[in-house]
This record gives C-alpha cells, structure tokens and sequence, in this order.
C-alpha cells in the first residue's frame, strides 16, 4: 500500500481534505505504480516529482467520475510513455542512472 505520506502529499494535490477517501487513493496510487511497471518504467523507492506527477495524474483520472476524463487519460499515458523512454527510469540496456 502506498505510504501514508503519498497519501497525504497526493490528496493535497486533489485538494482533497478528508481521509474518508485514503485507501481508495492509496489503491489507485498503487495502481498507477503497477501500471508504470508495466510500461517498463523502474519505479524508484524514493519517488521523485516526475513519479509522482504521473501517479497523482493516474489518482486524478480514475478518482471518482472526472469531467476531463479523456484529458487526463491522455496526459497520464503521455507521462507514462515519457517515463518508459528515460534510461533513468528503465532497465533497458543497463544500469540506470
């Protein structure tokens, strides 16, 4: 499960206040890392802004029923793809870094 502290730091960028919703968005912040995975993107355990970016885009997309559903979807996949491009964020061809 995603960290108490993403949590925090993702519902902030929701402006979202209350903790009725924190599994749920620790479920899709879960998610989002999985789905990263997927792409090929090596998420690092020390998350850094471009990682987090993507995420709390992936939380926003799928929290609830967005009204710019598409948009975010768009700009999610486009992060992700971006992401699976770096050599700093895969392991394709060697050592990251």
């Amino acid at each position: 499960m995603a960290s108490a502290d993403l949590i925090t730091k993702c519902k902030l960028s929701q402006r979202i206040v209350t903790t009725a919703f924190d599994e749920e968005i620790g479920g899709l912040l879960d998610a989002a890392m999985l789905d990263m995975g997927v792409a090929g993107v090596e998420v690092p355990s020390s998350l850094d802004a471009l990682v987090e970016t993507a995420a709390f885009t992936y939380v926003k997309c799928h929290f609830g029923q967005p009204d710019d559903y598409d948009r975010l979807k768009k700009s999610y996949d486009e992060q992700k793809a971006q992401l699976s491009m770096c050599t700093g964020y895969t392991n394709w061809g060697g050592a990251n870094g």
